[in-house]
């Protein structure tokens, strides 16, 4: 249910108002273009329809959609989110000029990761273009080595056998494997204490990013402790002197480049970039592989005709070997697909038309990969698991099917998509060769409490697991 929220195109439109006050917040909140879409703005001046919208984000898109149409705007915590949920009006607003990212996302990053608004008008460019140079698919090379190495490392600490939720698995793999690829085998503080802090900072920083931290003490509390761990950290790199320019990580040569104080919310950034999302995408991929035997059993065929049968022996993964596997690749963006981050964010910053509205400059645009990837137009049974969806794609090319939206979209996609695609792809071929997966709970269901990132499991996703004879 969408609660009480109401819709008004008119801000003469009084008849609702109880008294002055309400008449002043409606007047200050609806749009005053007679073209502006649906406004859906609650009762409760600055909070809006917040306390609606945020007990099940999601469903309030899906429903709101419905009751109101492709185009419309809520008001939530102060500022006026208008959603596009037509697939065709989404790619065009993701291609203009006038839909900004960056102002979309200072104020969050200021509040998630203390960047200041000076720090990122100063850094944002060279950080986005150092990513997007060092992450590239032409440079997969650099890190793949390295990573194979580390998720052997970490992948004997399985055992034998044994029953564990895949989610965990998986965390207890790709994090360290991860962060010591990227930061440097010296420098990772993936210990307990850092997992629960980090746990608790992840699970609040979307309303960390729009409430000030005061009133969110427990995660305000974990924001700092690691805001702290990374400053060390960042004073550890730069002091380093063992490695030549040549063999620098990726985060030395941020360190290098950055303008200003800061570098500790910079660290803490790209770690969360770096794990969150691809943590859950490896956790679905297996977990809908596991639960398709045909898709299961035709993945193993093609891991055996690369590798042979030999389960426990340590096998090294090349970039090319993962050409010669393309199945799982299929699944890995299959299963993207169905369990995309919830929203994706610009900020108009010039009147914007939108079918026969006109989006007024200040609103932040809003489209929802997890809901544009249900288009029938685009993906044929989209509610089902289809890895075929994707044999007409040309991937050997990069390029993704029309209408998918999962590392964003235009001039602002995801530069560490490929890096993503790669760890995934590895993670799933060594475990799958030296294991043998049974689930033992049903799939679980997607979560749909959060926009910002990949869909969290509603439940647990036990898996036994045994080394393959």
């Amino acid at each position: 249910m969408l609660g009480p929220v109401s819709v008004s195109q008119n801000t003469n439109d009084q008849g609702a108002c109880k008294s002055n006050h309400t008449n002043y917040y409606k007047l200050r909140t609806e749009p005053k273009n007679p073209n502006s879409p649906p406004f859906i703005r609650g009762w409760i001046p600055w909070f809006g329809a917040a306390f609606q919208f945020g007990k099940a984000p999601l469903k309030f898109i899906e429903q709101a959609r419905i009751k109101y149409g492709p185009v419309f705007t809520v008001y939530i915590l102060g500022n006026r989110f208008t959603f596009v949920t037509e697939t065709e009006d989404v790619l065009e607003f993701l291609r203009s000029k006038e839909a900004d990212l960056d102002e979309a996302v200072q104020q969050a990053l200021q509040r998630t990761v203390s960047i200041s608004k000076e720090s990122f008008h100063q850094n944002r460019s060279m950080f986005f273009k150092l990513m997007i140079q060092h992450l590239s698919s032409s440079n997969l090379h650099q890190f793949s080595e390295t990573l194979c190495k580390e998720f052997h490392e970490h992948v004997d600490h399985l055992g034998k056998e044994g029953t564990e939720d895949l989610n965990d698995l998986v965390r207890h793999i790709m994090c360290p494997a991860v962060m010591k690829t990227l930061f440097g085998k010296n420098f990772c503080p993936t210990t307990e204490e850092f997992e629960r802090h980090f746990q608790n900072f992840d699970e609040g920083l979307e309303v960390g990013s729009q409430i000030p931290e005061f009133f969110l003490r427990n995660w305000g509390k974990s924001k700092t402790w690691l805001l702290n761990v990374f400053e060390r950290i960042a004073t550890d790199i730069k002091k380093d002197k063992s490695s030549e320019s040549g063999s620098k990580t990726l985060i030395q040569h941020l360190l290098d480049n950055l303008h200003g104080n800061g570098a500790s919310g910079y660290l803490l950034l790209l770690f969360w970039a770096s794990q969150v999302n691809a943590i859950l995408g490896a956790f679905w991929t297996l977990a809908f592989i596991l639960s398709n035997p045909s898709v299961y059993k035709n993945i193993m065929e093609d891991i055996f005709s690369v590798y042979g049968k030999a389960g426990e022996a340590r096998i090294e993964v090349f970039e090319d070997d993962l050409k010669k596997i393309p199945s799982i690749k299929l699944c890995i963006l299959e299963a993207l697909r169905l369990v995309a981050p919830g929203s994706i964010i610009r900020k108009a910053m010039k009147p914007l038309k939108v079918q026969n509205f006109v989006i007024p400059p200040g609103d932040l645009l809003m489209a929802s990969p997890y809901w544009l990837h249900r288009n029938t137009k685009y993906f044929p049974e989209p509610e089902i698991f289809k890895p075929s969806h994707w044999e007409e794609a040309t991937l050997k090319k990069n390029a993704f099917l029309d209408g998918y939206l999962v590392f964003g979209g235009g001039k602002h996609q995801c530069p560490g998509r490929w890096f993503v695609l790669m760890e995934t792809h590895m993670l799933i071929i060594i475990l799958l060769y030296k294991y043998q997966f049974t689930l033992l709970d049903p799939m679980p269901k997607q979560n749909l409490l959060q926009l910002s990132r990949v869909c969290q499991p509603d439940g647990p996703c036990r898996v036994q697991y045994k080394l393959r004879e």
